[in-house]
């Protein structure tokens, strides 16, 4: 692989129209101008389908307590995007989306509402009607963030067979039993596990070798790693650490949260301090050990994303309009910054596409 695109995902003020892809060469790190490939209504968050063929987004809308929707885009060779259709997310403010192994349903989290859902994926890319719909009950300690459930992630397990859903409004971690020939989610038993009060579960991440699962906790500023029992489907933690060096005192919240293709370590990216935090993993253990931060030369960094070979890691600055591009070091996993900044408006997400080395661009 030699030559990647990226798509981004935005919210549409400040100029954004919706979703901007841009080429990059892993080679050589030299990247395209970026290019609205699809307008679209805060397109978010983005999922591309295993097939390569479909992308999809939410369309996270808020007013009057409207529901939400996620659109379909059929991926051009160019990279642009054709529209396809529009389903609703069955509740308001859809923030993330997964698709199931099978490439034949879409998953959703609806922070807004507190509810999850699952579309089926039609042969064509389009998507269908809901064949689920869950709405989470209950709050937490923190009254301006928790006066109710927030869904905020919802993702598979590699054996296709549990649905983890970060819910940061009642601080839990909710596991669903799926259903990959009805498209149906149904609570595990035991059907959730519990994170700190007042901790903000946001998104996770499963560890490689499907063993562990790291969690970032936005309101509280912590990772948590729990061991993974993909038989029975459940969490236990391990160990909770910070992403805030010490002496810190400002405000911050955490984002996003990802493992390394290698399994050496993890990312996770604090807004407020404007870092990605740094952490080796131990593979035996699934324990966490501070690495450092390091500065993302921009303002909010909301998304993030390694590149499918784990060379570089790409950068979403919300409040300052760009992406940046770092190189991780193989050893360590430190970054470095490189030359490249990509310019966009409100960036929040970024997802990979290989392309075939004689692209070119």
């Amino acid at each position: 692989m030699e030559q990647i695109r990226v798509y981004v995902g935005t919210y549409t003020v400040r100029g954004s129209k919706g979703i901007y892809a841009f080429e990059f060469n892993l080679r050589t790190g030299e990247t395209s101008q970026p290019r609205l490939v699809a307008e679209t209504n805060n397109p978010s968050f983005l999922v591309i389908h295993p097939s390569a063929q479909f992308l999809y987004a939410v369309n996270e809308i808020w007013s009057g307590g409207r529901e939400g929707s996620v659109s379909a885009f059929a991926i051009q060779p160019d990279g642009s995007l054709q529209f396809l259709n529009q389903q609703s997310s069955k509740g308001v403010g859809p923030c993330h989306l997964s698709v199931d192994k099978t490439g034949k349903f879409m998953l959703v989290a609806n922070y807004g509402s507190g509810s999850v859902a699952v579309l089926p994926i039609l042969t064509n890319g389009r998507l269908g009607e809901a064949t689920c719909s869950i709405q989470h009950e209950g709050k937490s300690i923190n009254p301006q963030r928790q006066e109710g459930p927030h869904a905020h992630s919802i993702n598979l397990d590699p054996a296709n067979r549990f649905a983890i859903v970060a819910d940061l409004g009642i601080d839990k971690l909710l596991i669903y039993r799926f259903d990959a020939v009805k498209g149906i989610l149904e609570p595990n038993d035991p059907p959730f596990v519990e994170t700190a009060p007042g901790a903000g579960p946001r998104h996770i991440a499963f560890h490689p070798n499907g063993k562990f699962v790291c969690a970032i906790n936005e309101l509280n500023s912590t990772v948590t790693a729990y061991s993974y029992d993909a038989a029975k489907g459940t969490l236990t933690e391990l160990q909770t650490v910070s992403t805030l060096p010490d002496g810190f005192a400002g405000n911050n919240t955490t984002a996003e949260v990802q493992v390394h293709p290698s399994g050496k370590f993890l990312y996770g990216s604090n807004r407020g301090h404007d870092s990605i935090a740094i952490f080796a993993i131990d593979e035996a253990t699934g324990k966490m050990t501070s690495v450092g931060h390091q500065p993302t030369q921009g303002k909010t960094p909301r998304n993030f994303g390694i590149d499918p070979t784990g060379t570089y890691l790409f950068v979403a600055n919300q409040d300052s309009d760009n992406i940046v591009v770092f190189r991780i070091d193989a050893q360590t996993g430190k970054l470095k910054i490189t030359e490249q900044i990509i310019e966009v408006p409100t960036p929040v997400c970024v997802k990979f596409l290989p392309l075939n080395s004689s692209s070119q661009f």
